[in-house]
């Protein structure tokens, strides 16, 4: 006996929402009991797998669907696919009310192959879109506002714009945004003001060429979140603090972020790495209400950064240093090792609130020995103490390490501890 046919039609539904598309349209032949049910499907995911009747398959489903609402529509499309279909089965997605529509192609700009170009409809007519995330694809501009009423989360990779000024309308009224940006994404200032904005994530690996101006504009006084990632050697402007901030995740390659940094002063936890000179940032903003910050230790004189955030972060309570993998900054200088220079006073976070610290790829190198000597002898606080290594650093040298952290004089009985990091 078939016990599943017995469930009710919701529960069966959530069932189909877990299957492609191909699969949730088969179950029709497995009983008149579901013969019609598929057509209910709330959710649809439709992988291109190269086969020649995929196009026919995506229309005469789309067509003999009969959901009013469609809670989530994807669309994976594969390099020789969906360029001339899409535009119809995005019109046709609009007459249920989708909620999520994701559309990703394996399509780059430059690879010769059509582009996959969305079709003007889909910025006016998607009064109950809820989320968008669209992926290697190319807009069109319209004379006609944009409007999105319900959009909360919008999500850009790799997408060509017609215009610098066509970004800002499009990005006017979402809560959460994520873009990643492109070489030939027909945009040199990437402009986000949005004054409800509250996540903003945005990656750059464009390289800039001598000359021109690229980057982005940010104006976002509700911001919550801000996670940039930058290669470009471009700009960030911040046209006005963000005082609501509380997470910020910050590795760019920018020659001065201090107007950056200076617009995220009430943030609660930083991430930070920017391998250029020291003289990017200056020091003179405090972080009344930094509690955890995690440092990027490939600057080479990322000592004298560390002391600079310590100083300005009074209730700080975590801190943790880290090499990340993408900047090899000491390897390719060194000559420019970084240079410990004993500090003249101690930050007030190491005598009052440090509880947690962690150290990433610790060496056992001199200076390294120096600054951890400095924090385990002066955080009176210091609950426990965690020094990670990799094997291929340190070969014969852990043993030997472990006994030099142990004696270092420490202001509190913290635990102390040396791992191996994965």
């Amino acid at each position: 006996m078939d016990h599943i046919s017995e469930f009710p039609d919701a529960l069966l539904l959530s069932i189909l929402s877990f299957l492609p598309a191909k699969d949730v349209v088969a179950t029709m032949v497995l009983s008149k009991r579901w013969q019609p049910l598929w057509k209910m499907a709330p959710k649809l995911i439709y992988d291109d797998d190269s086969n020649e009747n995929y196009p026919r398959f995506v229309d005469r489903s789309l067509l003999l669907h009969e959901a009013p609402v469609i809670k989530t529509l994807r669309f994976n499309l594969g390099r020789k696919s969906g360029a001339v279909d899409i535009g119809v089965w995005t019109r046709a997605a609009l007459k249920h009310c989708v909620h999520k529509l994701i559309i990703k192609t394996g399509c780059s700009f430059d690879s010769g192959a059509a582009p996959v170009i969305l079709p003007r409809s889909l910025y006016t007519g998607c009064s109950m879109l809820v989320k968008l995330k669209i992926e290697g694809v190319v807009l069109v501009d319209v004379t006609s506002p944009i409007a999105f009423p319900s959009l909360k989360k919008l999500s850009l990779k790799w997408v060509k714009y017609p215009s610098d000024e066509f970004v800002e309308r499009l990005l006017s009224s979402c809560h959460d945004l994520e873009v990643k940006r492109c070489d030939n994404d027909n945009v040199e200032i990437f402009a986000i003001r949005v004054p409800s904005l509250k996540n903003l994530r945005l990656t750059s690996t464009s390289k800039r060429v001598k000359g021109d101006s690229l980057g982005f504009v940010i104006e976002a006084p509700s911001l919550k979140l801000l996670d940039i990632k930058d290669y470009s050697g471009g700009v960030c402007v911040i046209e006005n603090k963000m005082p609501e901030i509380v997470n910020a995740y910050i590795d760019v390659q920018y020659s001065c972020i201090e107007k950056l940094l200076g617009s995220i002063d009430s943030v609660q936890k930083l991430y930070i790495c920017f391998p250029t000179s020291m003289e990017a940032y200056h020091g003179s903003r405090i972080y009344s209400q930094l509690v955890r910050l995690v440092l990027c230790t490939c600057l080479i004189k990322w000592f004298n950064l560390l002391m600079c955030l310590l100083k300005n972060s009074p209730k700080l309570t975590f801190l943790k240093l880290d090499r990340c993998r993408h900047h090899q900054i000491q390897a390719k200088h060194p000559g420019k090792l970084p240079c410990w220079s004993e500090p003249s006073y101690i930050p007030e976070c190491l005598t009052s609130s440090l509880e947690t610290f962690e150290w990433v790829r610790y060496q056992g190198k001199p200076d390294e020995k120096q600054a951890a000597r400095f924090i385990l002898g002066n955080s009176s606080h210091l609950k426990t103490a965690t020094f990670y290594y990799k094997s291929i650093d340190l070969k014969d040298k852990r043993q030997v390490l472990m006994e030099e952290l142990s004696m270092l004089h420490r202001s509190s009985t913290c635990q102390l501890a040396f791992k191996e990091s994965t």
